[in-house]
């Protein structure tokens, strides 16, 4: 397995001590806990305060001022001191870097918003899911087949945290990717799977002239429409609406360039170089084909691999059962599958995007 250095070096030996191991073993053993104190302490502003204390308060202070009991403010407190989360010198509890993390990072709470309204009651159906390969956590919200599904239907909180988390994890890159892509002459581009149309958008307004067609479900493209029609360009905004699952509907041609952004991690291997086929056949010599992936082996912070395998299990309980962050290796095998070839790879984007930029493979 190909792993960028930085994440070689901290998965290919041992990096804890005895005890070290053991403590993490304890953490993994209480983690919703752990995860649920940490998410109400947030919740009840006690980080916040902290933060705001520099010289740290007592339990009586923190209790008063969350508007919590003293013994409420007593439980979060110690087992947030055991956590790492706060500290106390004598009777005043101060803000540990990780707490410090917790409130100012927004990776960190747009992680935990989504763990907790999207992921965290469906997890426990994770070993029905994984024996059965279907998204059987699903079930708390709904009974459709994958939650792509029932993106329009699920509670509003749900929905916000669904959506920022895709946003905030694709947002980020789309100045870096607007450059590459339009480093081509581009005139007509479909964006494959493009949700609310926010890619799209940028399209539009990056370049006065390109028309894009979002080919989704038509619920998102009902969505889409909803969210894009006041905005400048919406006009060369069009929708085709299809269920890319269905091997028989095959891509619309005449396209300079097609858009997979955080698309094909929706879907297994198999799904990936039956929809990478269908694209290849609407292509010509000239057209190109990007997929924009947080591929979790070619991230630059081990933090970042980490939080990709993490959200790979949400795939696996919620979303549909059988797909998840992919290593590299793994689409590049699913591209060559399907008759295409990567020509370029970009790193680093925005918050550990990858492009592979594809051209259809020459054949002998």
């Amino acid at each position: 397995m190909k792993l960028f250095p930085s994440l070689k070096k901290r998965y290919a030996k041992e990096q804890l001590t005895a005890t070290q191991a053991q403590r993490l073993a304890q953490e993994i053993a209480f983690g919703p806990v752990v995860f649920q104190v940490s998410r109400l302490m947030l919740k009840f502003g006690i980080f916040r305060l902290l933060a705001d204390q520099r010289q740290g308060l007592t339990l009586a202070q923190i209790a008063e001022s969350a508007h919590l009991s003293v013994y409420a403010a007593q439980v979060l407190l110690e087992a947030s001191l055991t956590i790492g989360t706060v500290l106390i010198d004598e009777e005043r509890y101060t803000l540990s870097k990780a707490g410090w993390f917790l409130l100012n990072d927004k990776m960190a709470q747009v992680n935990m918003e989504f763990n907790h309204d999207v992921n965290y009651q469906g997890l426990f159906h994770l070993e029905e899911a994984l024996r059965n390969e279907r998204p059987e956590g699903l079930k708390v919200f709904g009974t459709w087949p994958t939650i792509y599904e029932g993106l329009s239907s699920l509670p509003p909180q749900v929905q916000k945290s669904w959506f920022g988390f895709d946003h905030y994890y694709s947002d980020c890159s789309f100045d870096q990717a607007l450059e590459i892509v339009f480093s081509r002459p581009i005139r007509t581009l479909l964006d494959v799977g493009g949700n609310t149309g926010r890619w799209a958008t940028r399209c539009v307004a990056h370049h006065p002239q390109v028309e894009v067609t979002i080919m989704d479900l038509p619920q998102q493209l009902a969505m889409m429409k909803e969210q894009t029609s006041t905005l400048p360009g919406a006009a060369r905004i069009h929708g085709h609406g299809a269920n890319l699952l269905d091997a028989s509907v095959p891509f619309p041609t005449g396209f300079d360039a097609i858009w997979m952004s955080q698309f094909l991690d929706c879907f297994s291997e198999a799904e990936v170089t039956a929809i990478l086929t269908r694209a290849a056949r609407s292509m010509t010599a000239d057209s190109r084909l990007y997929i924009m992936e947080t591929f979790w082996d070619r991230q630059k912070f081990e933090t970042a691999a980490y939080c990709l395998t993490q959200i790979s299990i949400y795939f696996t309980a919620l979303a549909n059962g059988n797909s998840k962050m992919y290593h590299s290796d793994d689409m590049e095998r699913c591209i060559h599958a399907a008759g295409l070839t990567v020509e370029e790879t970009y790193d680093h984007l925005g918050m550990g995007h990858s492009i592979l930029q594809c051209r259809l493979r020459e054949t002998t």
